[in-house]
């Protein structure tokens, strides 16, 4: 599923995000989605959300 549309993350969907701080390294970050940060419906770099543990990055992939 794409990262880059709202209507695919959902709140409890496992997701990798990309933090602000770890764009140069590429870092991604595992969690689950407490909340999804951003009104728009498509982003080109990913969605914007929150994951249960406080950490707020763009949605690169979700796990099925």
């Amino acid at each position: 599923m794409d990262g880059r549309e709202r209507k695919n993350i959902k709140k409890g969907t496992k997701v990798a995000i990309l933090q602000k701080q770890d764009e140069r390294s590429g870092h991604l970050t595992h969690g689950v989605v407490q909340e999804v940060t951003e009104d728009v419906s498509f982003h080109l770099k990913g969605i914007e959300c929150k994951l249960k543990t406080g950490q707020v990055g763009r949605v690169k992939m979700i796990k099925l």
